[in-house]
């Protein structure tokens, strides 16, 4: 027997590997979703706004730039979602990535889905007259550049010089 261990002797020639435990899935990325740290923010700028109320841009010009965002997220996250499933790679950053993506709105941003859900939440805080949702935006971009740095140093580790030439070629958030 191998200093393996029984579990790896016994496993037969051909047969799938085991499904990679937490550790690995993880891989160096951030443990916290993405889109929580987004809906955090946003719940955190509702009870700002119920203590010190600070408006933003109401009336009608609100509204329009509000729906602007709000349809800008939704387009940018549909097509980032659409081509990562196109190149059947997961959009969840705990799961490995099984392609490096290049393609859609990839091809202009690094991280199209996150951009997708900051543009959310200052749709909703332009929706709102929500001064502290926007706002929230300034620490919602430091925490999430320290996750994208994670998972930037997870896609380094995973495709190599293919994913640095990327990164030389496409800004990582516009």
């Amino acid at each position: 027997m191998s200093a393996a261990g029984p579990a790896q002797a016994e496993r037969r020639v051909g047969a799938p590997a085991p499904r990679p435990g937490l550790r690995e899935r993880l891989a160096g990325r951030w443990p916290l979703p993405p889109p929580l740290v987004y809906l955090v923010a946003i719940l955190v700028g509702v009870l700002l706004e119920r203590r010190w109320p600070l408006a933003l841009l109401p009336g009608p010009p609100g509204r329009r730039l509000a729906g602007l965002c709000l349809l800008a997220s939704a387009v940018i996250d549909g097509l980032a979602i659409g081509t990562c499933w196109r190149a059947r790679t997961s959009i969840r950053p705990d799961a490995p990535s099984t392609a490096l993506v290049r393609t859609g709105p990839y091809r202009w941003s690094r991280n199209p889905m996150y951009l997708g859900l900051a543009l959310f939440q200052a749709g909703i805080g332009l929706w709102l007259h929500n001064a502290w949702i926007v706002l929230a935006l300034i620490p919602v971009m430091g925490v999430m550049n320290t996750i994208v740095a994670a998972e930037e140093r997870y896609l380094t580790a995973r495709f190599g010089a293919a994913y640095l030439d990327y990164r030389r070629s496409v800004r990582r958030w516009l």
